[in-house]
């Protein structure tokens, strides 16, 4: 069976033959798991959040730049933004960013995820009140269509949930997988980001999910202060955060994905130059104050 356009993606064109036989020996993605770490200097981005921050009717955070930063990295890296499905690899349609809001911060307060379009070229004020309402409405009690679809197959007996799933994954290998399943899916997605600093806890190496078309996990670290050798080879003591990623090699090789992660740390480290000069004479901000969502 030829490859077909898919609701989440196209055939990717000129492919050479060593990447399209890839799929076939590494068959999963956390077999084809690639993990990186890299350090960000926050000395410039917390004042220039700061300062952003006095002219918005909401609030930004450190997770707001790294998830417009992500996105006009993938669009400016678009090998980045393909998928493996069916052994074949594809093109996505658009930049769907995934990640997870916790309702309330206790203990027993459920997770509920949100996936949402970016627009690369969007103002970065823009996305961020668009971002809120969304956060917003997943905060709510109301069920969002991903809770409305998992109690429905929830209600099946276990072989019978066993079964659809199982169902579903080969419709997903034959690329015929259903919108009207899949479209809210948060596994369908460019990336998942998790913002781990927001709850005190540094960055982790996360898993892929087998199930989807996410080849991306990003997570976001607390905010530290850390020792920093200077380009005078001196020592200063710099707010520094921490990302991990862990990328499926499947889509792409290291080096393209190495270079984006240095394009995106740029990005985070000098936000003025992208996402548009703050107003002057803004004091510097405490790291609770931009870490969490």
């Amino acid at each position: 069976m030829s490859a077909i356009r898919r609701f989440d993606g196209r055939p990717a064109r000129g492919v050479p033959a060593y990447r399209r036989i890839v799929p076939f020996v590494l068959r999963g993605r956390n077999e084809s798991a690639v993990y990186f770490e890299q350090s960000v200097d926050l000395r410039a981005t917390l004042p220039w959040l700061d300062a952003v921050n006095r002219t918005l009717p909401v609030r930004a955070t450190l997770f707001h730049l790294l998830l417009a930063a992500i996105a006009r990295v993938l669009d400016e890296r678009p090998r980045l933004n393909r998928f493996v499905a069916g052994r074949r690899l594809y093109d996505r349609d658009g930049i769907w960013l995934s990640f997870a809001v916790k309702k309330r911060m206790s203990d027993d307060a459920p997770l509920s995820v949100v996936k949402h379009r970016f627009d690369p070229t969007e103002p970065f004020a823009d996305m961020v009140v668009r971002l809120t309402d969304a956060i917003e409405r997943a905060r709510s009690n109301r069920p969002s269509p991903v809770d409305r679809e998992v109690a429905w197959l929830l209600r099946l007996p276990r072989p019978v949930l066993d079964a659809a799933v199982w169902t579903l994954r080969a419709l997903d290998y034959f690329d015929v997988v259903p919108r009207a399943l899949f479209a809210h899916d948060p596994m369908y997605a460019s990336a998942f980001v998790a913002n781990l600093g927001s709850i005190g806890l540094d960055a982790a190496y996360h898993h892929l999910f087998e199930h989807g078309t996410c080849p991306l996990f990003v997570t976001l670290g607390r905010i530290r202060r850390a020792p920093v050798v200077t380009d005078g080879d001196r020592i200063e003591v710099r707010p520094i955060v921490s990302l991990k990623f862990t990328f499926d090699e499947r889509v792409e090789d290291g080096l393209y994905c190495a270079r984006a992660i240095e394009r995106l740390c740029g990005y985070l480290e000098a936000p003025a130059e992208w996402a548009g000069r703050a107003p002057a004479g803004a004091s510097g901000p405490t790291a609770a104050s931009v870490q969490r969502t």
